[in-house]
């Protein structure tokens, strides 16, 4: 079965990735930060039971960077809120399932995808919970199928987002996979500097 994981990327130019996070740290430090770590997730993620595809913003620049892999085929975000965004790539997968994710999730390895996949044989829509209401991952079985309304009218960046998000998929069969923590401020890197929160 084809499988696609789909990763969320920012160009990291200080100033306009992880800006939460850069006004507690500075904007450069954050840049620097946020161009390591998705380096190394790439790395980590990679795996044959999956394609990676990239989902890069902003458009133009990302899809003629030299920051990322060569190798990884590349799509655009395109515009819209973070819900659109994310429908928008999901539809791009024609075959099988796919999962989609962000790139500042320090302690998510190939057997969390691994598993958020495997729930997907048995449900319609897997999600990865984060500890603050949000959520790391959103998978769907056919992400082409998608209902009227997916991601629409969610409270992004609040502890709701995940409640409002599963509310979108109506009659849908929704699992839900590892709980993981990404990084959105200087305390959330503090945390994942003295080690890795998984459940």
């Amino acid at each position: 079965m084809n499988r696609t994981l789909i990763i969320m990327l920012k160009e990291p130019h200080p100033g306009r990735v992880k800006t939460r996070l850069g006004r507690d740290i500075g904007m450069t430090a954050a840049a620097w930060w946020f161009r390591h770590q998705a380096g190394r997730l790439l790395q980590r993620l990679d795996d044959p039971r999956w394609q990676i595809l990239l989902a890069v913003s902003p458009d133009a620049e990302g899809l003629r960077s030299r920051v990322w892999p060569a190798g990884l085929p590349r799509l655009a975000q395109g515009r819209g809120d973070l819900g659109e965004r994310m429908a928008r790539m999901l539809r791009q997968v024609q075959h099988g399932p796919a999962c989609l994710i962000g790139a500042d999730i320090p302690a998510v390895n190939r057997a969390h995808v691994a598993r958020a996949f495997r729930r997907l044989g048995d449900h319609d829509a897997v999600f990865g919970p984060a500890p603050d209401g949000g959520f790391w991952l959103i998978g769907l079985k056919h992400p082409r199928r998608q209902p009227p309304g997916f991601f629409r009218n969610v409270r992004w960046s609040t502890s709701t987002a995940l409640a409002d998000s599963r509310a979108t998929l109506p009659d849908h069969r929704i699992a839900t996979c590892d709980t993981l923590s990404d990084v959105d401020n200087a305390d959330d890197l503090n945390m994942t500097l003295a080690g890795p929160r998984a459940s």
